[in-house]
Order: C-alpha cells, then sequence, then structure tokens
C-alpha cells in the first residue's frame, strides 16, 4: 500500500509560524513522524509540501496512478479551492483533510472546507499528531478493515 501526504502553502514554515497555534517542531520533524509511523504501520508513504496551488492538483492528478490514497493538509486552500476540491473528487482514490490546529475554534472563515465534501474524513485539532491519526484511519480504510 502507498499513502501520499501533502503539505499545503505555509507549512514549511512549521515550528517558526504562530508556534501557539501550529507548534514549535518543524515540518522535518512531522515528516519524520508520519513516516515512521508509516513504515509502524507497513506502508509506503511519500511526503510533498508546496506553496503553490498548481503544484498540489500536479501531485493530486499524478496520485491516482501511483497511490492507494492521500493525507491533504490543504492550509488555506481548504476554504476556497474548488479546484483542489476537484482533483480529489476525479482521481477517485481516498483523501483525508487534515488541519493541525482545531479550525473550528478558530476565525470564522477557516469553519468552512470547500474540499471536504470530497474527502473520505477530517481530522483537526490535534498538532502534528492529526497526520498520524489520518495516515492510520486512511490505511485502515485502505486494507478494508472495519472501524470500531
Amino acid at each position: 500500500m502507498r499513502i501520499l501526504v501533502i503539505h499545503g502553502p505555509n507549512l514549511n514554515l512549521l515550528g517558526e509560524r504562530e508556534p501557539g497555534i501550529y507548534g514549535k517542531n518543524d515540518l522535518a520533524h512531522v515528516n519524520g513522524a508520519i513516516l515512521n509511523r508509516a513504515k509502524e504501520l507497513g506502508v509506503e508513504c511519500e511526503v510533498f509540501q508546496s506553496n503553490h496551488e498548481g503544484e498540489i492538483l500536479d501531485r493530486l492528478h499524478e496520485a491516482r496512478h501511483a497511490f492507494d490514497g492521500v493525507v491533504l493538509n490543504a492550509g488555506a486552500y481548504t476554504h476556497y479551492s474548488y479546484a483542489i476540491r476537484d482533483a480529489i473528487a476525479a482521481i477517485r482514490i481516498p483523501c483525508v483533510e487534515v488541519h493541525i490546529s482545531n479550525v473550528h475554534a478558530r476565525e470564522e472563515f477557516r469553519h468552512t472546507s470547500v474540499i471536504a465534501p470530497a474527502c473520505l474524513g477530517v481530522v483537526c485539532g490535534f498538532g502534528g499528531d492529526s497526520y498520524l491519526l489520518a495516515l492510520e484511519g486512511l490505511v485502515r480504510h485502505c486494507a478494508g478493515q472495519k472501524t470500531l
């Protein structure tokens, strides 16, 4: 099983950008935790980060031929990128939306996700662990395992 993790805009600044909201760990630390958990789960995992919507779209399109599922933190694109939403729907592999912070406890504009309806599920508010929870759920889903 192969899983792609996509980090969207500004996530390259983890550890520097608003550490009270996004934590003190940098992206390399988060990616290390993701790759370690993937190894424990017995799955291949690739991580990718871009600040550019078109690059995220290209990776989603490529994923349909190379991966069994996607974990996506689309950052601010979550709230307005119909292009990313349409790409998720088009690729026909499961995608889990992730956010480090609890977007529902923040500014009003963050409460709406245009990509969520195209996703298998959404995990938010658990810091970097949100990625690990999303990865575990996606792997169980792709393996056809029943949920609790």
